[in-house]
């Protein structure tokens, strides 16, 4: 797949237009996670954006933490917090880095799994580990191999190689992500700009089995 973008991407993505992914709601499939039960404990939020899925847990009750290495997104997080009464919490922090962060009972995932190619997906999936309590819960929602190219997509065995060593990859299931038309895909999918999509992704319940590195 293509290289993960860079950082310095993603940060002027969100100062600049409003990215694809922010839709203004919590994607349903992470909605659908909660209802069904599978949230539980301290959560954190990775790859958190402009905190949709952090306000929605932290108004249902449950300890939070959103975390996105974009300090613009975690700043428009913050105001979305703020412009709905939620006290929710938020930090700028590297995924590829949560070694400092306490043990988690649940991490949530929403499309960032999918942005690391090839190099960085075995970090990326090491850091989860480190982040995650013992017998703690993965949820990974991400743009499937199966849709139109509306993001970077991944294939299930793609999920399925990398939860290897340490986890037990309990749930893989095809679901939808999601998202709004931009001048980026408008011509690709052949819809106006602003229209809402619902592409092909995989949900993933990945519980960690054992301490250690991945």
């Amino acid at each position: 797949m293509d290289q993960t973008p860079a950082l310095s991407r993603f940060d002027e993505f969100y100062r600049t237009s409003t990215p694809p992914w922010v839709i203004g709601e919590p994607q349903p499939a992470i909605v659908a996670v909660e209802r069904a039960g599978l949230i539980r404990g301290s959560v954190l939020d990775v790859g958190c954006g402009t905190g949709e899925h952090t306000i929605l847990l932290t108004d249902l009750g449950y300890d939070v933490l959103g975390i996105d290495a974009a300090p613009e997104a975690v700043a428009q997080a913050r105001r979305n917090a703020e412009t709905k009464g939620v006290t929710a919490r938020f930090e700028v922090a590297d995924a590829m880095n949560l070694s400092d962060q306490p043990g988690y009972d649940t991490i949530v995932d929403s499309a960032l799994f999918h942005i690391f190619d090839d190099d960085d997906r075995p970090r990326y999936v090491a850091s989860l580990h480190n982040a995650c309590k013992p017998g703690g819960l993965v949820h990974v929602l991400a743009l499937s191999d199966a849709g139109r190219g509306f993001g970077p997509q991944v294939s299930g065995e793609t999920i399925r190689d990398a939860f290897g060593d340490g986890w037990d990859l309990e749930a893989l299931e095809p679901t939808t992500y999601r998202g709004v038309v931009t001048e980026i895909h408008a011509d690709q999918l052949g819809l106006p700009v602003g229209a809402r999509v619902d592409e092909p992704a995989w949900l993933a319940r990945v519980r960690k089995v054992h301490v250690g590195s991945s």
